[in-house]
């Protein structure tokens, strides 16, 4: 397992002075999710370093804290997504074209000199992982996945002034499977996240005050856009193992989510609290006592590592479920169970929490040092690493 800190360092410098930068994005605001959430912290290094950063996105969350020049990038509904996904590259390519000293993009395409990857690739799900031969089929005469590949070919062709980016080992792997990158040719440059001031009991017993939550019990906590993706269905089962003073919060609850929980024995949904998409996640962080995430589907996950810098816990889905867990030591520094839909082990690992107190020490400590290697500052300066070495690969814009 390599950790951030463990990767060869860059020799390339950041560049001194100010930069202009174009980030294009689906939609910039910390309530759309995690890849948004990583783009929006990263932009705000940036602007404390003093670049000039421009978005462009279809859609920015007018309550997010950091605002900035934006160029609305907005495609009709009317269309099927395959094809906005297609008008959205193309006219993102056109709009950012002139003018930018860097284009950082985080969407499917060919406009950035540094193309950040989120997801598992579009080539490595149709033509690499195992799928029955009529649906793979079917693939190559689809239009809507021949545009994705199509657009991912483009986004990762090698040339000069240009590189691809994995936020995990795990899409690294993913990339070099898919396309034939050789070890060590993607750099990987995982999420970071901001230092948070510790939360005592005092803290926490006000956080829920404030937020109408119950003043004891267990409170886990899970925040996600699609809490259904994110293991809620496995959570509400380990709840049904555990004592009636253990609780689940769930930020981001949506449709799905709430009636998954709707199903659920009266037992267990009396100690369920759901709260809709959000931009203040912070008091609720605050409110809890241990995060759970057993993902389905996560390339890093940033909810857990947010989790951390708030003091809590982590209980997570191993590696290819999880991208994080790559990241963590199993018992040092988070809980890390054998498959994501293992039920009694998150409720022994929820257990394991609330009476083993050594236990508990050693994860905060094991904590610690997961935040120094993801620091945002850190995660900064490796982006400006790579924006000087494309500079120099090409004429100045």
């Amino acid at each position: 397992m390599m950790h951030a800190a463990d990767m060869p360092p860059v020799t390339a410098q950041p560049p001194t002075a100010p930069l202009s930068i174009a980030f294009v994005v689906d939609r910039f605001g910390n309530r759309f999710g995690g890849a948004e959430a990583y783009g929006v912290a990263l932009m705000r290094e940036f602007c404390a370093m003093g670049h000039q950063i421009t978005v462009f996105a279809r859609e920015y969350d007018p309550a997010c804290d950091l605002q900035l020049p934006f160029h609305p990038i907005r495609i009709g509904r009317h269309w099927p997504s395959w094809i906005r996904v297609w008008l959205f590259a193309r006219r993102a390519a056109r709009a950012t074209s002139r003018g930018y000293d860097i284009v950082h993009s985080h969407m499917n395409g060919w406009c950035g000199d540094i193309e950040v990857v989120h997801v598992t690739p579009v080539r490595y799900r149709w033509r690499v992982q195992p799928m029955a031969w009529l649906k793979r089929a079917l693939s190559f005469i689809s239009p809507r996945v021949q545009t994705y590949l199509g657009l991912e070919a483009r986004r990762v062709a090698p040339r000069p002034g240009h590189r691809v980016v994995a936020v995990s080992h795990l899409i690294a792997h993913q990339l070099a499977g898919a396309y034939g990158f050789f070890p060590g040719q993607i750099p990987v440059i995982a999420p970071g996240v901001a230092t948070e001031p510790p939360v005592g009991p005092d803290q926490r017993r006000q956080a829920r005050q404030d937020l109408d939550l119950p003043a004891t019990g267990t409170l886990c906590l899970l925040v996600a856009r699609n809490p259904m993706r994110k293991g809620l269905p496995t959570v509400l089962s380990a709840l049904s193992r555990l004592p009636d003073d253990v609780l689940l919060l769930v930020v981001g609850a949506n449709a799905a989510a709430r009636d998954c929980v709707a199903l659920a024995p009266e037992a267990v949904r009396q100690r369920v609290h759901l709260i809709s998409e959000t931009s203040l996640v912070a008091p609720y962080y605050r409110a809890a006592d241990l995060y759970v995430h057993p993902t389905l589907n996560d390339s890093f996950g940033m909810a857990p590592l947010e989790a951390m810098s708030f003091g809590l816990p982590v209980v997570l889905s191993p590696a290819p479920w999880c991208g994080f867990a790559q990241y963590v030591q199993d018992q040092q520094e988070a809980l890390i169970l054998s498959h994501p839909e293992r039920a009694d082990e998150l409720a022994q690992a929820i257990q394991r929490l609330r009476s083993d107190v050594a236990l508990r020490a050693r994860l905060q400590d094991g904590m610690q040092a997961v935040l120094a290697r993801h620091a945002w500052p850190q995660v900064a300066r490796q982006y400006l690493a790579l924006y000087q070495a494309v500079q120099a690969e090409r004429p100045a814009r």
